[in-house]
């Protein structure tokens, strides 16, 4: 049996310029971290049978690779060239469609489980590679590929994406007494609103095509991406929760479905209780609402957002790993 993990992330700055049709024409900039939540994946021989034995929100039992309908194990698999015989549970510490890379934590954990399957290596690069190559090229996804590097890096990343395809993964090595801080003070929110991602991230990136100035305002969001890094390599955490304020109002701008009234008034009384700056995470629509506010207004900005779940975290260190193997 094998057990892999890979971690969510939380993006801070620079979200949509992960996406060829921006990239490939201006050079594409994140600023985000891992979280110590985690997509599972589960995979070992099913002796019973000879068959794909899956198991998620649903489960599958077929001989034949091409009846398989889950569409990202199905493809998997076939990257893998993986036989009929073996059963796959997939678990979550949290829901998908909640802005946190779900799906692409699953697609890091999966291939790097079907890999020790196998009992082949996998490096953190490879498995960030292939799982782009998974959702993007044979899926088909209107997503960008930081989700996926985030999944299988770990950690506190600059992660860049060039013209050429080629994405550069840059560390963030803070003083550990700046990174607790930074962890201290960062909250999130669970709004209670599951989205559907597909379809606004298919907007912003036909909105990247045809409108020169939503263009132009991701070119802006880099820029401060690029600022947001160094304010935390210079230590001011105020200054980089004010540029996360920033770069939400920018986000917002980009179209229509990004946020909505209750998302706006609960950021607002976030903000008016202590919380410096803050944003959705992912693309929008709901999901989890993550906030930058020093420790001390912490309860005053719980008590304004009594209404929504708070979910306790810690930054990810390791990123994809093989948890259990035997």
């Amino acid at each position: 049996m094998i057990v892999s993990c890979a971690p969510f992330r939380v993006s801070f700055g620079g979200g949509g310029s992960d996406i060829p049709v921006f990239y490939r024409k201006s050079r594409g900039a994140v600023l985000s971290c891992s979280i110590a939540k985690y997509s599972f994946a589960i995979v070992h021989a099913y002796f019973n049978e000879y068959k794909y034995y899956l198991k998620y929100a649903r489960t599958e039992l077929t001989d034949r690779l091409d009846a398989v309908e889950h569409p990202l194990l199905r493809e998997a698999l076939r990257m893998q060239n993986i036989e009929p015989g073996i059963e796959v549970t997939s678990v979550a510490d949290i829901p998908s469609g909640t802005g946190l890379g779900s799906s692409s934590s699953f697609a890091v954990a999966l291939l790097n489980a079907l890999y020790a399957h196998r009992r082949i290596f996998a490096s953190k690069d490879q498995l960030a590679r292939e799982a782009c190559i998974l959702e993007i090229d044979k899926l088909g996804e209107p997503i960008g590929k930081q989700d996926q590097y985030a999944a299988a890096y770990g950690g506190l990343n600059f992660i860049e994406f060039h013209p050429n395809d080629s994405v550069t993964v840059l560390p963030m090595a803070l003083p550990q007494a700046l990174m607790m801080e930074l962890e201290s003070n960062l909250m999130l929110f669970y709004t209670g609103d599951q989205r559907e991602a597909h379809t606004l991230l298919s907007a912003q990136v036909s909105a990247m095509q045809s409108d020169a100035a939503k263009f132009a305002v991701m070119e802006r969001m880099v820029a401060l991406a690029y600022e947001m890094r160094d304010l935390l390599v210079a230590g001011n955490l105020a200054g980089f929760g004010e540029a996360l304020h920033v770069g939400w109002q920018m986000k917002r701008s980009l179209g229509v479905g990004i946020s909505y009234p209750r998302i706006d008034a609960a950021y607002a009384r976030a903000r008016a209780a202590g919380a410096i700056g803050g944003k959705l995470a992912g693309a929008g629509g709901g999901g989890f609402l993550v906030l930058y506010c020093p420790n001390a207004r912490q309860g005053e900005v719980r008590a304004a957002l009594s209404g929504l779940k708070e979910v306790d975290f810690k930054f990810d260190q390791a990123g994809a790993r093989v948890a259990f193997a035997q």
